[in-house]
C-alpha cells in the first residue's frame, strides 16, 4: 500500500498507539493504514447505512486531500467547520490548503479573510510573502541538478543526514528477520549508510552498526562532531518491552550514541513524541519537532539549551514566525539559514521545504524553496553541505513525487549557490522627535523603484513596525499620520548582497510641537530673529530658523503659509511698509533656494508699522525694547486646523 510522509512518523503524532484493537468501521481500519482510496470507498458505504462521526467525516476529509481531490476535501472540511467553528487549527489549516487548490489567488485570500481568529500577524504575513513569491516565479530563478538516488528501495527512504563522507538515512525497508510494523505494513523503521560518490550518489547501502540495535523504530539521524555522536528517534522500550503510557499511548524519545557505542536517552517523554533531532554547536541547542498543546497547531519545532548534549532547559518554540497551524518537521541550520518543512496552506503541496535567515533574535519569514526543489507532493528532511573545491553545494532531501522508486525516496542535488531567497527586512521604530517617543498607528508604506506600493503596515503601541520584502535594488519607504509630518527615504543597494536589515528610525513630527499662538495666529515655532537696521539681508542667524520652516515643510508637504514682517514705528511710515515687505520677499525667497516650493508660501506680506504690539506709534517716546517687540516676522500656518 502507498506510504506517505505522515505513515509512520506522524502516524504516531496523530495517534501515537502500536497496539490498537480492531475497529468495527472499515472505513477507519483503512484510513488507520493509510489505504485512503479504500478507506473513501469504506467511509461512502457505511454514511448510507448510518451516518459517520465528526472524525470520521474528518477522516474522509483527509483521505479526498490525500488522493488528490481537494475540491471534496474542501467541501467536508468546510461542513465540519460550519457544524464546529471551534475546530482544530490543523484541520483549519488542511481546509484552506484544499481550497488554495481549487479558488484563484483573489477569490482564496478573501476566503482566508474568515478564518482570521485563527491567523496570528506572522501567518497573515507569511502567506502573503509566499503567495507572492510564488505567484512570480521568484523562488524559481536557482538551477537544481536533481537526481534520483541509487540507494532507494520500494520502501519508505527518508531523512538523510551527512556522516563523514557518507548519508544516513531512514528505511522501512524489509528485512530477512525481523518485525512488521502494521500501519505500514513495511519493517520497523531503521537507520542506513551509504557511501557518497563523486558524483554525489550513494553507493548500496547497509545497516548502520553504530546504532544500538533494537527490535522497533530508528530513524532521523543526525551526526554531530561537536558531541563526537549519533543523535536520532527511537522507540520508548526497555529492553525488547515497548512502554506505554496510562492512555496505552507509545511514543518517540530521541537518543545519543556516542562512537564509542555508549547510549543516553536526551528527550524522552511516555506522552509526547520527538522527532527529527539537529544539533547546532555553534549555540548548544538541540532542536526538535513535538506535538505539545501548548503549541500553534500540530507538530512544531521546538529547541532546548544543552550542556554538551546534555538537557540545561524546558523546551522552546520556535514561535509564529516558523511554527503555524500545520505540522513543522525537520529542522536543518546551514550558514546561519534554517531549513525545515511544512505543510502549510501556502505551499505547492503536501510538506514543502522552507528556509529563514537566523539572527541573534529573530527569523525572517520563512521562504519556500520554490519548484526547484518542492512539488506537489510531501517534500522534507532537507540537508546541505558546501564544496570546498568550487564552492557549489550538495544536498539531499525526501519525496514521494511520482517517478520514484518507492514511497518516499531521497534525492539529490547540485546547485551553484545556497537555496533560498535572498531578502531585504526593513524595521525600526516610528517616533516623535520632539520626545522621541514611539507613535502607535503611524501608516508605513514600502515602495520600489517606480513608486509602485510593495507593502503597508501600521507601526504597533510602542512604534515599532518591520517589512520584509525579496531583494531587489532599489526601494523607498514613506511614513504618515495625521495631526504629524512625513517621512521619505530611498534605499540603494549591492545586487550581490545575501539579505539585509535595515533598521531605520522613522521621525514624524507632531503638528502641535512645532507651532504657537501668537497674535491669535497659529505660528510656526522660531526663535525671534532681527534684521539689521533697514536691510533686507538674510544674515546666517535669520537662516538658520528659516531652515527649520523648510525642515517643517519637508515634513509637512500639504502645509499652506503666510509670511508677514512687520517693522517698528520709527522713520517714514511709507519706507517702512517697503521694507517690511522686501523682508517678506526675501524670506520667501531664501525658503524657495531651500526647496519650499512656492504652493508652501501662499501668501508674503509687509505689514510696515501698521500692526504695532503696544502703544510705541508715531510720536510716542518708548524705550528701544519695546520698538523691537513690533519689528517681527511671523510665518504662519494657514491650514493648521486640516494638518492637525
Amino acid at each position: 500500500m502507498k506510504m506517505k510522509l505522515k505513515a509512520i512518523l506522524l502516524f504516531l503524532l496523530m495517534f501515537s498507539v502500536f497496539s490498537y484493537a480492531q475497529n468495527k468501521s472499515k472505513g477507519d481500519n483503512f484510513f488507520f493504514e493509510y489505504a485512503y482510496k479504500d478507506a473513501i470507498k469504506e467511509y461512502t458505504k457505511e454514511q448510507v447505512k448510518k451516518s459517520l462521526t465528526n472524525q470520521q467525516y474528518l477522516n474522509l476529509a483527509d483521505s479526498y486531500l490525500k488522493t488528490g481531490n481537494y475540491s471534496k476535501a474542501a467541501a467536508l472540511y468546510e461542513k465540519q467547520y460550519q457544524k464546529d467553528t471551534t475546530l482544530a487549527t490543523p484541520y483549519i489549516n488542511k481546509l484552506l490548503l484544499a481550497s488554495s487548490k481549487t479558488k484563484d489567488r483573489e477569490e482564496f485570500q478573501s476566503y482566508t479573510s474568515k478564518f482570521s481568529k485563527f491567523f496570528s500577524k506572522e501567518l497573515i504575513d507569511n502567506s502573503e510573502f509566499n503567495f507572492e513569491i510564488l505567484e512570480n516565479n521568484t523562488a524559481e530563478n536557482q538551477e537544481f541538478l536533481l537526481f534520483n538516488c541509487y540507494l532507494n528501495s520500494p520502501q519508505a527512504d527518508f531523512s538523510p543526514a551527512f556522516y563523514k563522507d557518507e548519508l544516513l538515512f531512514t528505511s522501512g525497508r524489509t528485512k530477512e528477520k525481523g518485525k512488521i510494523y502494521a500501519p505500514s505494513g513495511e519493517s520497523y523503521l531503521d537507520i542506513y549508510s551509504g557511501k557518497i560518490q563523486a558524483d554525489g550518489d550513494v553507493t548500496v547501502p547497509k545497516v548502520f552498526k553504530k546504532v544500538s540495535n533494537s527490535k522497533y523504530h530508528k530513524a532521523t539521524p543526525y551526526f554531530s562532531e561537536a558531541l563526537n555522536g549519533i543523535i536520532y528517534m527511537l522507540s520508548n522500550a526497555d529492553g525488547d518491552n515497548l512502554l506505554f503510557d496510562e492512555n496505552g499511548k507509545n511514543t518517540l524519545a530521541i537518543g545519543l550514541v556516542s562512537e564509542k557505542g555508549n547510549f543516553e536517552y536526551l528527550l524522552r517523554d511516555l506522552s509526547t513524541s520527538f522527532y527529527y533531532p539537529y544539533y547546532d554547536a555553534a549555540t548548544s541547542k538541540l532542536y526538535f519537532a513535538a506535538n505539545f498543546e501548548s503549541g500553534f497547531g500540530g507538530t512544531d519545532i521546538y529547541y532546548v539549551h544543552t550542556s554538551n548534549g546534555q538537557i540545561m532547559s524546558a523546551p522552546i518554540n520556535l514561535g509564529p514566525k516558523i511554527n503555524s497551524s500545520g505540522n513543522e518537521i525537520a529542522p536543518f541550520i546551514f550558514e546561519g539559514s534554517l531549513f525545515f518543512s511544512s505543510d502549510i496552506f501556502y505551499g505547492l503541496g503536501g510538506m514543502d521545504i522552507y528556509t529563514s535567515n537566523m539572527s541573534v533574535d529573530e527569523f525572517s519569514t520563512p521562504v519556500n524553496l520554490g519548484r526547484g526543489i518542492n512539488s506537489t507532493y510531501d517534500d522534507f528532511g532537507f540537508v546541505l553541505r558546501k564544496n570546498d573545491t568550487d564552492g557549489s553545494y550538495l544536498g539531499y532531501f525526501s519525496s514521494n513525487r511520482e517517478g520514484g522508486k518507492g514511497n518516499d525516496d531521497i534525492y539529490g542535488f547540485k546547485v551553484d549557490e545556497k537555496p533560498g531567497l535572498k531578502t531585504i527586512i526593513v524595521k525600526g521604530l516610528v517616533v516623535n522627535p520632539a520626545n522621541n517617543r514611539g507613535i502607535e498607528e503611524a501608516s508605513i508604506t514600502l515602495f520600489d523603484e517606480n513608486e509602485n506600493i510593495l507593502k503597508q503596515t501600521l507601526s504597533d503601541v510602542a512604534g515599532n513596525y518591520q517589512f520584509e520584502i525579496p531583494f531587489r535594488k532599489g526601494y523607498s519607504v514613506k511614513a504618515f499620520k495625521k495631526g504629524h509630518g512625513r517621512f521619505y527615504a530611498a534605499f540603494q543597494n549591492d545586487q550581490d548582497a545575501e539579505a539585509i536589515t535595515e533598521h531605520l528610525k522613522i521621525g514624524l513630527p507632531f503638528i502641535q510641537d512645532v507651532v504657537e499662538e501668537k497674535e491669535d495666529k497659529t505660528v510656526i515655532k522660531l526663535q525671534k530673529f532681527y534684521f539689521s537696521k533697514g536691510s533686507s539681508t538674510i544674515t546666517p542667524a535669520i537662516a538658520k530658523e528659516l531652515d527649520k520652516v523648510a525642515a517643517i515643510v519637508v515634513n509637512f508637504p500639504e502645509i499652506e503659509l503666510k509670511v508677514e514682517s512687520h517693522t517698528n514705528s520709527r522713520g517714514s511710515g511709507v519706507k517702512n511698509l517697503s521694507l517690511s515687505q522686501d523682508r517678506a520677499s526675501a524670506v520667501r525667497k531664501y525658503l524657495l533656494s531651500k526647496g519650499v516650493l512656492s504652493k508652501n508660501i501662499v501668501e508674503y506680506i509687509g505689514y510696515g508699522e501698521n500692526l504695532v504690539l503696544n502703544q510705541c506709534k508715531n510720536g510716542v517716546y518708548c524705550l528701544e525694547f519695546l520698538h523691537n517687540q513690533n519689528d517681527r516676522t511671523l510665518i504662519t500656518v494657514l491650514n493648521y486646523e486640516e494638518l492637525n
